[in-house]
């Protein structure tokens, strides 16, 4: 799974979001519009420089990506968020 850059922000596809969700691919960019799927991006600093994360938050569930800057995925972390 690569993550795409475009304009500074990061892109990745639905169909490699999607099952890491629980979710068919058609429906995540309806649950994005929504506000059902959240996201945040964050940059390496230091010893981390070069890399960045995407978490993405849905239905109690957060998906952690970290990736390297050419935007291969180095890992996948997921863990529940309660309230």
């Amino acid at each position: 799974m690569m993550i795409s850059m475009t304009e500074g922000q990061p892109v990745i596809d639905a169909h490699d979001l999607g099952p890491l969700l629980g979710l068919e691919p058609a429906q995540v960019p309806v649950k994005m519009r929504s506000g059902e799927i959240t996201s945040r991006f964050e940059t390496g600093a230091q010893e981390d420089a070069g890399r960045f994360r995407l978490t993405f938050y849905h239905n109690g569930t957060r998906l952690r990506l970290t990736c390297a800057q050419d935007g291969s995925v180095l890992s996948t972390s997921r863990a529940p968020v309660g309230k």
